[in-house]
């Protein structure tokens, strides 16, 4: 699916990678994950694309929890993404890892029911082309989910200040479901069977 290699990846002059903290990959992978997948009601059983996944953290609870028929991670920093694959390995987690910058991605219209963004999009430039990306990618009917503002400024205080989400709606991305900490926003009419199908 993916096309991009990783050798051909060169992560943009912006791209600051955070650091690996344990605490914090602890925290997300037991209690945030599993809370952003019940506020929000992601579906199981569906295409998931996590966008900037890094070291993997958030890649085996996805799923666990929504049981993805397709579940692809991508990230612009290929040594990341060798971390990440190590991650699968130990928690024998099936997933496709992509070395891409998520303003342009390589994946054909339409590939994802469900894309979900840990922050990727408040610490990049131009995050209107990952806005238009994601929705092009993104099927109708399907959501993307990212954390809100007070989530960036919790866990990120120095580096969030004075960073915003792109106005979605010029890219046909409503606002679905407010959580606090996570929204997701949807394209188009989200099925009736998608709701009665929500991840455990």
């Amino acid at each position: 699916m993916c096309e991009a290699r990783f050798s051909r990846v060169d992560p943009t002059a912006e791209y600051q990678p955070f650091p690996n903290e344990e605490g914090r990959n602890s925290r997300q992978s037991q209690l945030e994950i599993p809370a952003m997948v019940r506020a929000l009601e992601i579906p199981s059983g569906k295409r998931i694309l996590e966008v900037g996944c890094g070291r993997g953290i958030a890649l085996p609870v996805i799923d666990r929890l929504c049981s993805p028929r397709l579940l692809v991670g991508l990230d612009i920093d290929p040594e990341l993404l060798v971390e990440a694959a190590a991650k699968l390995r130990e928690h024998g987690t099936t997933a496709e890892l992509c070395a891409a910058d998520v303003r342009r991605m390589p994946f054909a219209d339409e590939s994802f029911d469900v894309i979900i963004d840990f922050g990727t999009l408040f610490h990049i430039a131009k995050p209107q082309a990952a806005s238009a990306e994601i929705a092009r990618v993104l099927a109708p009917g399907g959501i993307f989910v990212h954390e809100t503002m007070v989530s960036q400024l919790l866990s990120h205080p120095v580096r969030s200040r004075g960073r915003r989400l792109p106005r979605m709606e010029h890219d046909g991305l409503r606002q679905k479901r407010w959580a606090m900490l996570w929204a997701s926003r949807a394209k188009g009419t989200w099925p009736a069977e998608a709701r009665e199908t929500a991840c455990a």
